[in-house]
């Protein structure tokens, strides 16, 4: 159990707790709610031992062992997989340790070695560290790639299989699922569920919380309130909560009104004087009760277009990629009313199609034709990388348009919580979320009838996405919105395009049903199957017969892969008989007496080398398996 008690903690200047109690029981899974800037993150540096408190005390076991996923990952020319395995402090330090007890011959300490070797389940380490790296999106190709080969999102994401991977009684993750597609994020749902220790967690995907979550601890007022129950069950009661403290609330105001009433009447007359100082006492002892903010403080939308098209957007047998295609010979009409999600993982081309829609990456074949009255707004997930860092919200709104009045564009700034001196200070210093939420403002300013989104909701809070959920909802023109928020897409979104394989295809279904399909690893679910569109299925019928000769051709050319994953199938039940064979002989209470010590250093050793070369037969098998069901997707 982790305790809180009276906690004072300041950054800077600014109090973020005052006299704080909060409880932690072992297992709990907690998400952790809170504005941009009310200490969520500070709170976890505090448990993982990072900062002092200005005030009362903390209480955690000794014993406990803390894994906290890292925002920031530095340039590196270890491979992944040993990046993720370096988290694993006591596994590197065991490894080292036999290396040099190898060196020196010395079996006594490489038997100690072994046995704590065994103790962690380090022979199958890497094999984990893999298994993760796969459920967060990486190909097997990455594993042996440099950090420094990978952008910032895949950095973070192997931060995450690095906390995933250490032993740990208390998981804290700050925003896990930023940079996730939707299918890593269902994996990381399933692995953390049946993670057994206790987990707290940021988040600003409701849904994800929702379905991970059974308490909320959240910062109002200095405090820490905690509810029992999911992200949805917490509203509830908050919103409960806040009804009956503002009816309190307003009780007191009245009786405040009263007593100030007469004192006011009563003070100078000799004969109520005693009454009307009785009174003002009872109005000092009061302790004011603080009003109920039930309301998000983000409430904005996105300016109406002066016109839209029926038809927005065409793209005519498109071919999307780099050097090499991602997709090929895709066409589809956008209407004024179209709301569209794309869908598939990571890698496959949805934010390249975007990039290509806005022109920031070229066609590698076909053609896109706007209408005249079009305009697009797009966000893009690096989208606060391209803000002029030295301006204001003001001057960057100022630069999109100098005709109209200021005081309206601070009206519509103070819409999205920049009011007051920030509206005119510099956003170097401003957060991650600051950044995109002014990003946001500066794209509905400009009424646009096409908005292009990519991951929109990072970096904000929840209370952010509610609001953007809201203004999408109202918002009139058409929309394409990659997210792995499924509330979002949900709520804003008609239809989905799946983007898989080098396929584009509408989905029929629900996202439930394409969540079924992901966690089903299908690439169809029953009334949830992709529906090609009629070019591509005209297409399809006109190839039948060379679809068969191609699928009779790869059927051959499996054969090499499927013949290596079944000899490495049999040279695994071997070694693994081999193993068992010996852990038998090493069970015999005789082999640990003082005249067998060089017998039993021996068997030791030869344990020791069978699990290295079971953990590496494991290894290739699970890459030739892995290439196996890439190919026969």
């Amino acid at each position: 159990m982790i305790t809180l008690q009276d906690v004072t903690l300041y950054q800077g200047a600014t109090a973020l707790l005052e006299k704080a109690n909060l409880a932690i029981y072992p297992g709990q899974k907690i998400g952790v709610i809170g504005r941009n800037g009310a200490g969520k993150s500070t709170l976890f540096k505090l448990l993982m031992g990072e900062m002092q408190l200005d005030g009362g005390e903390i209480q955690m076991p000794e014993w406990l062992q803390r894994a906290q996923m890292m925002q920031e990952t530095e340039s590196s020319d270890r491979s992944a997989v040993d990046y993720v395995i370096d988290g694993h402090v006591r596994f590197r330090q065991v490894e080292r340790a036999l290396d040099e007890a190898t060196l020196k011959d010395d079996h006594e300490a490489m038997m100690h070695c072994y046995a704590d070797m065994d103790e962690l389940d380090g022979y199958s380490l890497t094999n984990r560290a893999e298994q993760l790296l796969m459920g967060l999106g990486f190909a097997v190709s990455d594993f042996t790639k440099t950090v420094a080969e990978f952008s910032g999102g895949w950095r973070i994401r192997l931060n995450l299989a690095q906390a995933l991977l250490q032993p740990s009684d208390l998981l804290l993750l700050d925003e896990p699922t930023n940079h996730l597609d939707l299918e890593a994020t269902l994996w990381l749902r399933s692995w953390l569920l049946k993670y057994p220790g206790t987990v707290l967690l940021i988040s600003h995907d409701r849904q994800f919380l929702d379905e991970v979550v059974g308490h909320v601890i959240s910062f109002e007022n200095k405090k820490l309130i905690t509810y029992r129950g999911n992200y949805s069950q917490y509203e509830l009661q908050k919103a409960e909560r806040l009804s009956q403290q503002q009816a309190v609330y307003e009780k007191q105001q009245l009786r405040k009104g009263e007593i100030e009433d007469f004192v006011r009447r009563f003070r100078a007359k000799a004969s109520k004087a005693k009454q009307a100082q009785s009174r003002l006492k009872e109005l000092q002892r009061m302790v004011d009760i603080e009003p109920a903010h039930i309301d998000s403080p983000f409430q904005f939308r996105f300016r109406e277009a002066p016109k839209l098209p029926d038809v927005v957007l065409t793209c005519e047998d498109v071919t999307v990629g780099y050097s090499t295609p991602l997709f090929s010979d895709f066409s589809i009409t956008i209407n004024g009313s179209s709301r569209i999600g794309l869908l598939g993982p990571n890698g496959q081309g949805k934010s390249t199609f975007l990039k290509s829609l806005m022109g920031h990456q070229p066609l590698l074949g076909g053609k896109i034709h706007f209408h005249e009255h079009t305009r697009v707004g797009y966000c893009a997930q690096q989208q606060t990388d391209v803000l002029d860092q030295d301006a204001s919200p003001m001057l960057l709104m100022r630069r999109i348009d100098e005709k109209t009045p200021e005081q309206e564009l601070r009206n519509f700034l103070g819409s999205f919580a920049f009011r007051g001196e920030q509206a005119d200070a510099c956003i170097r210093p401003f957060s991650g979320g600051e950044k995109s939420r002014l990003a946001l403002a500066l794209v509905a300013w400009q009424k646009p009838n096409l908005m292009l989104m990519d991951e929109p909701t990072n970096h904000l809070d929840l209370e952010m996405v509610h609001a953007l959920t809201r203004a999408l909802q109202e918002y009139g023109g058409a929309l394409i919105l990659v997210s792995h928020d499924r509330h979002l897409l949900n709520n804003t979104v008609d239809e989905f395009l799946v983007i898989r394989g080098g396929q584009v295809e509408f989905f029929d279904g629900s996202l439930d049903d394409y969540e079924k399909m992901v966690m089903d690893g299908s690439t169809k679910a029953r009334d949830g199957a992709p529906k090609a569109s009629a070019a591509v299925a005209a297409k399809q019928n006109n190839d039948s017969k060379e679809k068969r000769q191609l699928s009779a051709q790869a059927r051959e050319d499996l054969k090499p892969l499927k013949e290596k994953i079944r000899k490495l199938e049999q040279q695994l039940d071997k070694e693994h008989k081999q193993v068992a064979t010996l852990e038998q002989q090493l069970a015999d209470p005789a082999l640990y007496e003082d005249t067998n010590k060089a017998k039993l250093a021996k068997l030791v050793q030869q344990q020791g080398e069978l699990k290295r070369l079971l953990a590496v037969t494991e290894e290739n098998w699970l890459q030739a398996t892995t290439e196996l069901e890439a190919i026969s997707l």
